[in-house]
C-alpha cells in the first residue's frame, strides 16, 4: 500500500514537499514516480526515480523547479516542488513501477496510492 501525503494549500512561489509511504511490502527493487491530475484533466506524468534513486526523469513541466528522491530504508518517496504556480494544482498520486527504472507511462506502474491534494493560489 502506497500513502501520499503532504498536500496542503501554497501561494504561487512557495514550496512544498509530499511524501509517499509504503506499507505492507517494501518497493526497494521497483522504480517509483508522482502523477498528477488537475480537475478536469488526464492524470499526468509529474517524475520518476530508479530503486536506488540514482537516475531521475521529469516532465518538462515542471524540470527545474521539482527533485524526487527516495529513502529506501524509511520505505518512503519524496517530492520536492518548488516556485509553485496555479497550474501546478492538482491531486498527486505515487506509484511503484513494474521494473526498476525511472519511467513515464500509466502502463509501467503496477502499485498506486491515494493521492494528496495540492492547491497554488495565484
Amino acid at each position: 500500500q502506497l500513502q501520499a501525503s503532504g498536500g496542503g494549500l501554497v501561494q504561487a512561489g512557495g514550496s512544498l514537499r509530499l511524501s509517499c509511504a509504503a506499507s505492507g511490502r517494501t518497493f526497494g527493487n521497483n522504480g517509483m514516480g508522482w502523477f498528477r491530475q488537475a480537475p478536469g484533466k488526464e492524470r499526468e506524468f509529474v517524475a520518476s526515480i530508479s530503486w536506488r534513486g540514482g537516475s531521475t526523469l521529469y516532465a518538462d513541466s515542471v524540470k527545474g523547479r521539482v527533485t524526487i528522491s527516495r529513502d529506501n530504508s524509511k520505505n518512503t518517496l519524496y517530492v520536492q516542488m518548488n516556485s509553485l504556480k496555479p497550474e501546478d494544482t492538482a491531486v498527486y498520486y505515487c506509484a511503484a513501477a513494474r521494473g526498476a527504472w525511472p519511467a513515464a507511462a500509466m502502463s509501467q506502474y503496477a502499485y498506486w496510492g491515494q493521492g494528496t491534494l495540492v492547491t497554488v493560489s495565484s
